[in-house]
C-alpha cells in the first residue's frame, strides 16, 4: 500500500526524510523488543502474579523458569518462520505479520487467569516478536545509505533499551501498588507500540534489494530512486541498481538449496556457510556473554545474591537501565569509527571483567560480609555500560550485512533463531543456577567472555563503510579464514579496492539506462 500525496508516493518524502520514517517504524518495532525483555522481571516478583498462577515457593522455582523463557521458545518458532514468510511476502507485510501476532499475545498476557493461558500467551507474544525481530534490522539496513547503515542498527537498538528503561521505570511506579494492575497493566502497555507500527509501517517503501530478487525491477528502481532523493535515469541510480541485479544473478548462479546447506554439500565460492556461521555466531555470543541474566532477572539477583529488598531491587534496576540507556548512544557514532569488530571485542573485554569482579565480590558475600556483596552492584552497572557500547546493537547488524542477498533473510532468521534458542537456555537455567551455584555461577560467564575475544579478533571481517556488495566482493575471492592476515578485512575504512570497483561501475553507467540494467537479469 502506498499513501500519495498530490501524486507522490510516500506522503511526498523523500531521501533522508523518508530513511528517517523507516528508521521510527524499525526502532518502535525494537523499543517494543526491549520492552518485552524488561517488562516480565517485574512480573515475576509480583506477589498478585505468583499467587494467582501458582508459582509461589522454592518448589515452583523450575515452573517460573519456564513460564519465563517460554517466551524465547515462540520467539525462536518465530524467527524460523521469518525463514519463508520474509521472502514470500517481503520486509513490510512481514513485519505487519509479526505484529499482529504480538497484539494476540498481548492480549492473552494482560488478561491471564491461570498458569496455562500464561503459558500459550507467552508462546505467542514470542512467535509475533521473533518474526519482528528477524526482519526490521533487514528492512533497515536495505533501504539505507551504507554510510547511515551502522548507526541507524545501532539506534535502533538503542531504542530497544529505551523501551527497557521504560518498563524498569514502570515497573518500579507500579510496586507500590496491591492486586493485579501492578503487572496486568505493563503487559498491556505493548499495545502503544503496536499501534504506532500499525500506522507507519504500512504506507512506507518496500527493500529494493527484495524487489530486485523478485524481479520487480520498476519498483526497486522507483524505491532507489525516491530513498536517494535523484532521478530514476540518475548516474548513481543506474549504478546501484546494476550493482544490485549483479549480485542477484551471481548469486543465483550459485544459489545453495537448504537440503545441501545442511548437508554441508556446497558448490560455488560465495562461502555461503561461513557467512551463515558468523552472522548467527555474532547472537550465540552475545547470550552466553550473558546479557539475559540481567535482562530478566536483575531484580531477582540483586535480592538473593546481594540481599537488597524487593523495593530497592526495582529501584536500582530502574536506575540501572538508564545508565544502561546511555551507555548504548554512545555506540551509534562510533559504529562506523571503531568498526563491529572494535566494539565487539572492547564490549567483550569489559563484561569479562566484570563478570570476574562480581564473582570475587559475591563469593565474599556469601561468607557474610553484605558490604562486599553490595559493592558489586556498581560491576552490574558496569556490565551493561559495556554490552551497551557493542554486544548489545553489533550482533543484530552483522548479520544482516555479512550474508549476501539471496541469504539474507535466511542468514538473519538463523542468526535470531540462534539469539532466541540460547536466549531460552540462559533464562531457563539462571534461576536454579543461583540457586543451585551460588557466586560459583558467575565463574562460567567470565569464562565464555575469555574465550570469545580471540574468536572475534581472529574470525570475524569488518563490515563497516562498506556497501552489502563490497562484502559480495570480498567473499568471491575466497579469502583466508584467519581476517587478521588481510589488512583490508580488519580495516574500519573502506578498502580502495572496493572504491575503484564502483568508479569503474559509475564509468560504465554514465551512457548507461536502467533498461540496459534489467537485461542483465532477463538473462539469468
Amino acid at each position: 500500500m502506498v499513501s500519495m500525496t498530490k501524486g507522490k508516493p510516500y506522503f511526498g518524502l523523500t531521501g533522508g526524510w523518508l530513511t528517517v520514517w523507516i528508521t521510527i517504524a524499525c526502532a518502535t518495532d525494537m523499543t517494543l523488543f526491549g520492552y518485552d525483555q524488561a517488562v516480565f522481571s517485574g512480573v515475576v516478583i509480583n506477589d498478585n502474579f505468583l499467587q494467582l498462577h501458582d508459582l509461589v515457593g522454592p518448589s515452583r522455582t523450575k515452573v517460573l523458569s519456564t513460564v519465563t523463557a517460554i517466551y524465547d521458545v515462540g520467539c525462536f518458532l518465530g524467527a524460523i518462520a521469518a525463514f519463508s514468510i520474509g521472502d514470500r511476502f517481503g520486509r513490510k507485510k512481514t513485519i505487519i505479520i509479526g505484529t499482529t501476532i504480538m497484539a494476540i499475545g498481548a492480549a492473552l498476557q494482560a488478561s491471564s487467569g491461570s498458569l496455562a493461558q500464561m503459558l500459550v500467551a507467552r508462546t505467542i507474544a514470542g512467535i509475533g516478536n521473533g518474526i519482528n525481530t528477524a526482519t526490521a534490522p533487514i528492512w533497515q539496513t536495505e533501504t539505507a545509505q551504507a554510510k547511515w547503515r551502522g548507526k541507524l542498527v545501532m539506534l535502533e537498538m538503542m531504542m530497544n533499551i529505551a523501551g527497557f528503561m521504560l518498563c524498569n521505570w514502570i515497573n518500579y511506579a507500579l510496586s507500590f501498588r496491591e492486586g493485579s494492575l501492578a503487572w496486568r497493566f505493563p503487559l498491556a502497555f505493548q499495545f502503544i507500540f503496536i499501534v504506532v507500527l500499525y500506522l507507519t509501517i504500512p504506507w512506507l517503501p518496500e527493500s529494493p534489494r527484495w524487489l530486485v530478487n523478485r524481479d520487480r525491477h520498476d519498483e526497486a528502481t522507483a524505491i532507489l530512486a525516491t530513498l536517494e532523493a535523484k532521478e530514476q535515469n540518475d548516474v548513481y541510480v543506474v549504478t546501484k541498481l546494476r550493482e544490485i541485479v549483479e549480485s542477484v544473478v551471481y548469486e543465483r548462479e550459485h544459489a545453495v538449496r537448504w537440503r545441501d546447506l545442511l548437508r554441508g554439500k556446497v558448490t560455488g565460492d560465495t562461502k555461503t556457510i561461513r557467512r551463515l556461521l558468523l552472522g548467527a555466531g555474532t547472537q550465540f555470543m552475545q547470550q552466553f556473554e550473558g546479557i539475559n541474566i540481567m535482562s530478566y532477572y536483575l531484580p531477582t539477583v540483586l535480592i538473593s545474591s546481594v540481599g537488597l529488598s524487593p523495593e530497592t531491587a526495582r529501584l536500582v534496576t530502574g536506575i540501572n537501565a538508564t545508565t544502561y540507556f546511555i551507555a548504548s548512544c554512545i555506540s551509534v557514532p562510533f559504529v562506523e569509527k571503531a568498526g563491529r569488530r572494535g566494539l565487539m571485542l572492547l564490549s567483550t573485554f569489559g563484561q569479562g571483567l566484570c563478570f570476574l569482579i562480581i564473582t570475587i565480590l559475591l563469593k565474599f558475600g556469601e561468607a557474610g560480609n553484605t558490604s562486599v556483596a553490595s559493592a558489586s552492584v556498581a560491576f552490574f552497572f558496569l556490565y551493561f555500560i559495556s554490552f551497551g557500547i557493542g554486544m548489545l546493537g553489533v550482533p543484530w547488524l552483522y548479520p544482516t550485512e555479512i550474508n549476501s542477498l539471496p541469504m539474507r533473510t535466511k542468514g538473519a532468521a538463523v542468526a535470531t533463531a540462534t539469539n532466541w534458542i540460547t536466549n531460552f537456555v540462559i533464562v531457563e537455567i539462571t534461576p536454579i543456577g543461583i540457586q543451585s551455584l551460588g557466586w560459583k555461577f558467575w565463574i562460567v560467564w567470565t569464562v565464555f567472555n575469555a574465550v570469545f575475544m580471540p574468536v572475534i579478533y581472529f574470525f570475524y571481517p569488518e563490515t563497516s563503510n562498506r556497501t552489502l556488495e563490497d562484502l559480495d566482493w570480498y567473499y568471491r575471492d575466497n579469502p583466508s579464514l584467519i581476517v587478521t592476515r588481510d589488512p583490508d578485512a580488519i580495516s574500519s575504512k573502506r578498502p580502495n579496492k572496493f572504491i575503484e570497483i564502483e568508479n569503474e561501475n559509475l564509468e560504465k553507467a554514465g551512457g548507461g539506462h536502467v533498461a540496459d540494467t534489467v537485461e542483465v537479469a532477463e538473462k539469468v
